[in-house]
C-alpha cells in the first residue's frame, strides 16, 4: 500500500514538473487565431494576417531584455525583406503598453507588438513559464521590477521561452524557433529562408 502511495505522488509530482516546462507548438500544429490590440490601439488578427499570406510570429521578454531588444532591431532592419516574401511580421509579449513603447523607441520597431495581458496567447502556443522567485528577486536587483512591467500579481509572474512561429495561410505552423536559453535567437537569414 505505502509502495503504491509513493508511486502515485512520484507520478503527480512528475506531471506537475511537466506541466511548468513548457514545450512549444510543434511544426504542422494548428496556431491559435488569436486576436488582441497594438500600442497604438489597433485591434490585430492573425486570422486577417494570415489572408494577405504567411506570419512570423516572434515571442519576446520585455523591453529591459538586451537579446529581446537586439533580435527585435534585426527584424526591424529586415522587415522589407520579409513583406518582400509576402509575409507579416508581429511581436508578442506580457510586458504593459508602456514598456511595448520602449521597445519600439530602442528597437525602432514598426511592425505590431501586442500586449498579452490575459496570457491567453503564450499559454496557447505553450510558450509561458512561471518565473521562479529566486529570479524575480535576482532581476529586482537591477530594477527590473516584472511585476509591475507586466503587471502581474508578484507570485505568479510569467514570461515567454523566446520562440519565433512563422505560421501559413491556412493557419499551420511551418516554422518554429523555440529555445529556453533566452540569450540564443534565431537569425533572420534563418527565418527569411523558412518564410513559404
Amino acid at each position: 500500500m505505502k509502495k503504491l502511495f509513493f508511486i502515485s505522488v512520484l507520478c503527480i509530482s512528475l506531471a506537475t514538473i511537466a506541466q511548468e516546462k513548457p514545450e512549444g507548438l510543434f511544426i504542422h500544429s494548428k496556431a491559435f487565431d488569436f486576436k488582441a490590440k497594438d500600442v497604438t490601439g489597433e485591434a490585430v488578427s492573425l486570422k486577417d494576417l494570415r489572408k494577405k499570406g504567411p506570419v512570423v510570429i516572434v515571442f519576446y521578454r520585455g523591453n529591459w531584455c538586451p537579446y529581446c531588444n537586439k533580435e527585435l532591431s534585426h527584424l526591424q532592419d529586415s522587415l522589407q525583406l520579409i513583406k518582400d516574401k509576402g509575409a507579416s511580421l508581429v511581436a508578442v509579449t506580457p510586458e504593459t503598453t508602456e514598456g511595448i513603447i520602449k521597445t519600439a523607441e530602442k528597437t525602432k520597431a514598426t511592425f505590431p507588438i501586442i500586449y498579452d495581458e490575459d496570457l491567453k496567447i503564450m499559454k496557447a502556443y505553450d510558450v509561458a513559464y512561471k518565473v521562479d522567485e529566486k529570479t524575480v528577486a535576482r532581476y529586482k536587483n537591477f530594477d527590473i521590477d516584472l511585476a509591475a512591467n507586466n503587471n502581474q500579481r508578484p507570485e505568479e509572474i510569467t514570461l515567454p521561452v523566446p520562440a519565433v512561429y512563422i505560421v501559413d495561410k491556412e493557419g499551420n505552423i511551418t516554422y518554429r524557433y523555440f529555445e529556453p536559453d533566452y540569450k540564443k535567437r534565431p537569425s533572420v537569414k534563418e527565418i527569411l529562408k523558412n518564410i513559404q
